[in-house]
């Protein structure tokens, strides 16, 4: 059989395993390992926003550009800030209780940190998201994790500054939802979170994350603090 896999990063080592089930029950095929030399393109146009900046057209992950603020091919993975694409962005990934030393974990799960400072990583590394070249960035190449101001430029563009502003932008940003830091449970798709590499260091109990967030009929779109263990919406930006 043929398979093909997207969104994979440069130099990095992926593990694959086959396995096949019938009435006899499972078989797992031998493991197998290779590493990527180039990124494998994401399928994905471009747009113009604030600024006359570049931004990929659909949230990391999506498989369409949204055609409604709930349309939900469009609302992509959700990324604990900080991490690559490791598995652990996918909306039906397991959860893991352990909090990870290394900036890359041992283990692809959404990593839930219901204690101070709800980071996955312990200690916490600001510096895992940092431009194109940041250690995990997950956007392909070319592309970073966008900085607050960026975020606030599209946000102060808006025609209406809600979430019908964030669908009528040039970006059609989706509600795509969140995913608790605490609990690991995607929380409904009437809520806009959308993550940047900014860190806030306000917090007595450590330092988080800052994100542009929008719900559903709310009078006012704004930045604030995010837990680093949420998973939130990624929208790359071009360097």
């Amino acid at each position: 059989f043929k398979s093909s896999i997207t969104g994979l990063k440069a130099n990095t080592k992926y593990f694959v395993r086959a396995y096949a089930i019938n009435s006899a029950g499972t078989s797992y095929g031998n493991e197998v390992s290779f590493t990527t030399t180039a990124a494998v393109a994401f399928t994905f146009n471009t747009v113009i926003g604030a600024n006359k900046r570049i931004w990929m057209d659909r949230n990391l992950g999506a498989s369409r550009v949204a055609t409604s603020s709930t349309d939900a091919e469009s609302f992509g993975d959700l990324y604990q800030w900080g991490r690559g694409a490791d598995g652990h962005q996918l909306r039906n990934s397991a959860t893991s209780t352990t909090l990870s030393s290394a900036d890359v974990p041992g283990n692809v799960g959404f990593i839930v940190a219901p204690d101070p400072p709800y980071d996955w990583r312990s200690p916490q590394n600001d510096n895992l998201w940092q431009g194109v070249n940041g250690v995990n960035n997950p956007c392909p190449t070319g592309y970073r994790i966008p900085i607050e101001a960026e975020w606030e430029a599209e946000r102060l563009s808006w025609s209406f500054n809600t979430s019908v502003g964030a669908f009528a932008s040039p970006l059609k940003l989706p509600m795509a939802g969140y995913r608790n830091f605490y609990t690991g449970v995607i929380q409904p798709a009437t809520l806009g979170h959308y993550i940047s590499s900014t860190v806030s260091l306000q917090q007595v109990s450590g330092a988080y994350s800052r994100r542009l967030f929008f719900y559903f009929n709310a009078s006012t779109a704004h930045m604030n603090d995010s837990h680093r263990a949420s998973g939130l919406s990624v929208r790359c930006i071009k360097d």
